[in-house]
């Protein structure tokens, strides 16, 4: 399956055994947000994905994330994605959830 295939079905709900991994750990609270690690399962490695999800005056938005980096470890994978999402979270402040989209990929 293409890359692109990959993450088009993690966007669509597709049921590839190469789409997005079911839930591999509990999501992470940081700065009003939750941080849902969701590598992408490839072959023998794990590409970098996840979710950063804020409810703002009762509404739940999320902002999608996938990057290049690939790891064989999943705890590597899971952890870099906190990180990643933490990054995300510190480099954007209150302008990631700004536009008021349901949903958005950064």
């Amino acid at each position: 399956m293409s890359i692109l295939s990959s993450i088009l079905s993690i966007f669509t709900g597709g049921s590839s055994s190469e789409s997005a991994a079911k839930p591999m750990a509990e999501p992470q609270t940081y700065k009003d947000c939750v941080i849902h690690a969701e590598p992408i399962r490839e072959g023998s490695q794990f590409r970098l994905a996840g979710r950063i999800v804020q409810t703002v005056d009762g509404r739940v938005l999320e902002r999608t994330f996938i990057r290049a980096d690939v790891f064989t470890s999943q705890d590597d994978a899971l952890d870099c994605t906190f990180r990643k999402a933490q990054q995300i979270i510190d480099q954007n402040g209150p302008a990631l959830f700004a536009d008021g989209e349901d949903r958005r990929i950064v």
